[in-house]
């Protein structure tokens, strides 16, 4: 499967180094776009949902990289919940 990094940018200016194990990340995300918080993190967990359940067809069991990246994204992400107009910018995709 090919997997990719890709970059992020949290509303603070903090550069985050992302995985995913597939690259249906580009499917959601635009290099050098920047996303409303709660968009960011719905399109996060769909679509690192679903990079998981693509390895789980093909080997029998979740990427657990791709679901700890989700977690940590989440986690990360409630530390700007109270900024209505947070945005994260999604830096570049590193396949």
């Amino acid at each position: 499967m090919p997997e990719m990094r890709f970059s992020i940018r949290w509303p603070d200016g903090t550069v985050e180094a992302c995985y995913s194990p597939s690259l249906v990340i580009k499917d959601y995300f635009v290099p050098g776009e920047s996303y409303k918080l709660l968009e960011f993190l719905a399109k996060s967990r769909e679509a690192l949902t679903i990079a998981s359940d693509r390895v789980e067809a093909r080997y029998g069991f979740p990427c657990s990289r791709a679901l700890g990246q989700l977690v940590r994204l989440e986690a990360a992400g409630r530390a700007y919940s109270t900024h209505p107009d947070a945005r994260v910018a999604v830096e570049s995709f590193d396949d």
